[in-house]
């Protein structure tokens, strides 16, 4: 499959791609004594950067999304700076709801988040509690929603579009001496505090004539590597040990012709925390007690990707056509007596997924620019893995335990090879007096545990009233096919007879979600200082794809509930003024599902007989949720304060009520100092949940949900940077 997408790829770029001429070739790279033509040449290179990054923003249109746009200089007004997580930006854009493990819920939706790089899709990591991306790398990141464009599929609840840093432009942040044309630099910082916290990371960014580069490494150590799932302040077995890198490398093969390459690797290490005073349910021979508060379960999830595109103008057109491969891997190691004795079974669980994808896009402008024809198709090859080896106990018909001693099981999937096509075909018109209207075509086919596809129309607007005043609306008819790293295809029968027998015997393969999505939205900017939003959205769905955890290794499983109706409200606001700035979200969203048809042998009887005949909320339901934030600069002292709000995710049988609402709120104030020995310096002091709330994200109940967690305890922490 590799070797077809290749070709596939050649021939796509033949026609558009010339070859460089010598008279195109620019000078040399400049040493330390360059002269002043050396210079300009440079700088005719950074021009030809820019203007090649314009081109490549014109493959992506927006028409008729709902955006939200977070820039770099937004990142460093958080209190943790470019040193907090990815999810926990996103956390400040619109209708984005906090859950355990890191997970992200964007308009009623489990997961379903797409993220591209420069343009790139970025294949999809196995989801589990560490972050893939590092925050160091974004220039600016757009979160668009609503109806995509046809050129967005698969992962449509969220897209997440990360423009990096680049050798050939990079700005020197905080602690920098502000000097824009040096050719090389960097940045080193250091982040410690409460929780055995500490984050090291540091960047490099180069430019010549023809070439430009941008890397950054990181690596993070603490005590919370996954929420607590007790009140108390320290979680019990919680250090996580994380290490990620990434670079991206350009080089210029002409004016109209650019060669990137860009890779990411992620190795993140878990311990699982631990619930003391727990009391054994089954009984291993030689084992007469257990104290829960020393098991010492564990995780490892690694990633590592690379990207190789070609990207340029020919002619009219512009082009950007992508090579890529991702492998992903999650390793769940159980403590074998203390698993057994507590839940009655400890697996040892492996789950990988190397993919192989093919992406092409192409936009060009025709009858006088008042059209802009854009297509393009998306291929991959996936080979997805789930193998397990498990320890039991004999049990008899209804589930009580008939032997002390264990027995092994070996449950290892058949490998398969997952294989996704889309194409799509969409024209953007500018109608004239402020209307612009984008329609099209998507066409995707997927071929892994079954074989399904859909012909998707779409078509959006936007409709500016004046400089002030936006309308946009659009409707989307959406596919979207079950992550194929989380599926795992179980033996039912192997565990009959077991303690870790399934619930029931029912078992269809996962489906792809089907949905129309209605979505319009509103801009108003008031004045120099305010601007305000309103966004309304309705989406009808066929095959509801939901995750749970189900059983007690950490790790997602999808699901599909027969129908699912998802509905929402979303309010922003921003303010600046001089060295004041501010933002304020709320969103009101529900999500409700009915009868259960995939993935039935997770679920107790009685659950899915009620499911089968009530609309039930989904367990990441959540009635209200709000961020928001303030930011001063204060003669050189940058203050800064924002807050979470929710009003509870879900719990109980069927989902049935919620947790209590809560309030988390973050504090940081920055300055830049002349250390001696070191020099000009940025050193900040954030913390974070100031009011130590005591609030719960999960109480481990509700349908899928395994486990409590509680939200982070107050912690102070000290930063340090230093750019170069």
């Amino acid at each position: 499959m590799t070797k077809k997408l290749l070709a596939l790829a050649i021939i796509l770029t033949l026609p558009a791609v010339p070859f460089a001429r010598a008279a195109d070739t620019p000078a040399a790279v400049p040493d330390a004594a360059a002269d002043p033509a050396d210079k300009a040449t440079t700088l005719q290179a950074v021009e030809v950067n820019a203007k090649l990054d314009r081109a490549r923003n014109q493959l992506s249109p927006s028409v008729g999304a709902s955006q939200y746009v977070i820039d770099s200089e937004a990142i460093e007004r958080l209190p943790l700076g470019d040193a907090t997580p990815l999810n926990q930006i996103l956390l400040q854009a619109p209708g984005v709801v906090q859950d355990s493990y890191g997970q992200l819920h964007i308009r009623g939706d489990h997961g379903d988040v797409q993220y591209r790089i420069n343009g790139v899709i970025v294949p999809e990591s196995i989801e589990g509690f560490g972050q893939t991306l590092d925050p160091d790398i974004i220039e600016r990141v757009q979160l668009l929603t609503g109806a995509l464009p046809a050129q967005y599929g698969y992962r449509t609840a969220g897209v997440v579009e990360i423009t990096t840093e680049s050798g050939a432009h990079r700005h020197h942040g905080t602690g920098g001496d502000g000097e824009d044309d040096k050719n090389s630099g960097g940045k080193i910082s250091l982040l410690t505090g409460s929780f055995g916290a500490l984050q090291t990371e540091i960047s490099l960014h180069g430019s010549g004539d023809r070439w430009s580069y941008f890397t950054t490494f990181e690596y993070a150590q603490n005590d919370v590597g996954i929420e607590n799932p007790t009140p108390a302040y320290n979680a019990i077995h919680d250090r996580t040990h994380q290490a990620k890198g990434f670079g991206y490398f350009s080089y210029l093969l002409s004016d109209d012709m650019r060669l990137s390459f860009m890779a990411g690797v992620t190795n993140n290490r878990f311990q699982i925390p631990n619930n003391p005073d727990q009391q054994p349910s089954f009984a291993l021979a030689g084992v007469d007690t257990f104290d829960s508060a020393r098991l010492d379960e564990r995780q490892r999830e690694h990633t590592r990707f690379g990207v190789v595109s070609l990207q340029g103008h020919f002619g009219a057109t512009d082009y950007q056509v992508s090579l890529g491969q991702r492998y992903t891997g999650v390793d769940y190691h159980p403590d074998p007596v203390g698993d057994l004795v507590f839940n009655g079974v400890a697996g040892t669980i492996h789950r990988a997924n190397r993919a192989s994808t093919l992406q092409a896009d192409f936009s060009v402008p025709f009858a006088d620019s008042t059209h802009t024809l854009r297509y393009g198709l998306h291929a991959s090859s996936e080979r997805p893995v789930s193998d397990s080896t498990s320890l039991v106990f004999p049990a008899d018909a209804v589930g009580n335990q008939t032997n002390d001693v264990p027995i092994t099981i070996v449950d290892n999937s058949q490998h398969i090879n997952a294989k996704t096509c889309g194409l799509y075909l969409q024209d953007e018109w500018g109608i004239g007096d402020g209307l612009t209207l984008n329609y099209g075509l998507r066409a995707d086919k997927v071929d892994a545990y079954v074989s399904e596809g859909q012909i998707s129309p779409r078509i959006g607007f936007v409709y500016q009233f004046s400089d002030a005043t936006a309308l946009h609306a659009g409707y989307a008819r959406y596919f979207t096919p079950p992550p194929t790293e989380l599926i795992s295809p179980t033996d039912i029968a192997l565990f009959q007879g077991t303690t870790n027998q399934l619930p029931t015997d029912v078992n269809a393969e996962t489906r792809s979600e089907r949905s129309h999505y209605f979505d319009v939205g509103l801009n108003h900017k008031f004045d120099a200082h305010w601007t305000l939003g309103l966004d309304a959205y309705y989406r009808k769905v066929r095959n509801l794809l939901d995750e749970g955890q189900f059983g007690a290794a950490l790790i997602f499983s999808p699901f599909n509930y027969d129908r699912g109706r998802i509905r929402g409200v979303e309010f922003t606001a921003n303010y600046t003024n001089g060295n004041l700035s501010g933002y304020f979200n709320l969103s009101s969203n529900r999500a409700m599902g009915r009868k259960v048809v995939t993935g039935q042998y997770n679920f107790d009887q009685d659950e899915l007989d009620y499911i089968a005949t009530h609309w039930v909320h989904l367990d990441h339901d959540q009635r209200l949720t709000g961020s928001g934030g303030i930011s001063y600069d204060w003669d050189g002292l940058k203050l800064s304060a924002d807050f979470l709000y929710g009003s509870g995710l879900r719990r109980d049988f069927a989902n049935s009520a919620h947790l209590p609402r809560y309030w988390q709120i973050n504090l940081s104030a920055a300055r830049d100092f002349d250390l001696p020995a070191i020099g000009n310096t940025n050193v900040r002091l954030a913390v974070i949940n100031a009011t130590d709330k005591v609030y719960q994200l999960r109480d481990g109940s509700g349908i899928g949900v395994g486990a409590p967690q509680y939200g982070p305890r107050a912690g102070a922490y000290l930063g340090l940077s230093k750019s170069f």
